[in-house]
């Protein structure tokens, strides 16, 4: 006699068991943790580029993409671009906002807790003055950023700040930004 399959338990979208499997496999071989992460780029014209994602490394091989990925990015007409995508400043707030998203997602579900729903939106402060280089007193990048979700839980109004600390806390987009990363740029004739 046949017996029944067990069918993966999925919270929030999430693959509970093959998340707990991931976290005992990570414990059990380490350097299955090691991932590398890889975008190709290419000047079009004026503020135009586009990014190219096709693969990365993790888990002890080198992995593809079910197909690459085109990230495009421009500048609005105020900032003498074409406006045919958004600018590289706004896919930075994209990425915090899809990686603090994933990552409260992920451990909410492990942790039990349905999400039914959850909206976000971000907004960041730059000063140009940076950027044109007309004071060195003033960054180049965001001067602050401010995030707001609204979430709708299989949990009681006080535990909500608890839900949105979770993508806080585990982020690699949050952690790279609020705490840096080096970068280290090299040219070499084309």
């Amino acid at each position: 006699m046949a017996t029944a399959q067990k069918l993966p338990t999925l919270l929030n979208g999430v693959a509970v068991d093959g998340l707990c499997a991931t976290i005992e496999a990570v414990k059990t071989t380490p350097s299955i943790a090691k991932f590398k992460f890889r975008v190709s780029n290419r000047w079009e014209t004026g503020s135009r580029n586009r990014s190219t994602v096709a693969s990365f490394s993790g888990a002890n091989q080198e992995l593809t993409h079910a197909k690459p990925f085109r990230l495009e990015a421009d500048e609005p007409a105020v900032l003498l671009g074409n406006d045919l995508a958004a600018n590289p400043v706004e896919h930075l707030l994209h990425a915090l906002a899809s990686c603090l998203t994933t990552s409260m997602v992920y451990h909410a579900a492990a942790r039990g807790i349905r999400i039914d729903e959850i909206e976000s939106s971000f907004e960041g402060d730059i000063d140009l003055h940076g950027f044109l280089n007309l004071d060195p007193r003033i960054r180049k990048g965001y001067q602050g950023i401010r995030v707001l979700f609204k979430i709708r839980a299989d949990v009681p109004d006080d535990r909500l700040q608890e839900i949105a600390q979770l993508g806080s806390g585990f982020s690699p987009v949050f952690d790279s930004l609020t705490n840096g990363v080096p970068v280290s740029i090299a040219a070499e004739r084309l």
